[in-house]
């Protein structure tokens, strides 16, 4: 039994990051995280708990990944800072612009994460303009 709900975890998280590749170190951050967070939070059925917690984590992580990318690119393109933020403003993302090299037509851009008006996360990413070899994608 614990082999089949261990099988269809990694399969729903394989899922989950299949059509989206930059979302691959989210979803494996979040549901590492949240197995052993939700491994320990169940102490009645810690197998349960670090199924559940996985999933929900890489989930998470994937959104936020995913999140991230839209950002970046967008920042890229306006040239202007991006936010984005929950309804309830308790998790927000702000993306600001930094240099742009004409060499490389290359953007470096400064990520922020908050959740609960705590800082977690703050990168600086580089995004590059992708240039069409072929006429399909």
């Amino acid at each position: 039994m614990k082999k089949t709900v261990i099988s269809l975890a990694l399969l729903a998280l394989l899922g989950i990051t299949a059509c989206a590749p930059h979302q691959y170190g989210g979803a494996t951050a979040g549901g590492a995280i949240g197995g052993v967070t939700g491994a320990i939070l169940d102490s009645r059925n810690p197998w349960r708990g670090g199924v559940i917690g996985a999933v929900l984590g890489a989930m998470a992580g994937a959104t936020i990944a995913d999140i991230s990318v839209r950002g970046s690119r967008e920042v890229y393109v306006t040239g202007r800072p991006v936010e984005y933020a929950t309804e309830d403003r308790r998790g927000r993302y702000y993306a600001e612009p930094l240099e742009y090299d004409t060499r490389t037509r290359c953007r470096k851009v400064r990520e922020k994460v908050w959740e609960d008006d705590r800082l977690v996360r703050d990168t600086v990413r580089e995004v590059c303009e992708g240039e069409k070899i072929e006429r399909r994608y």
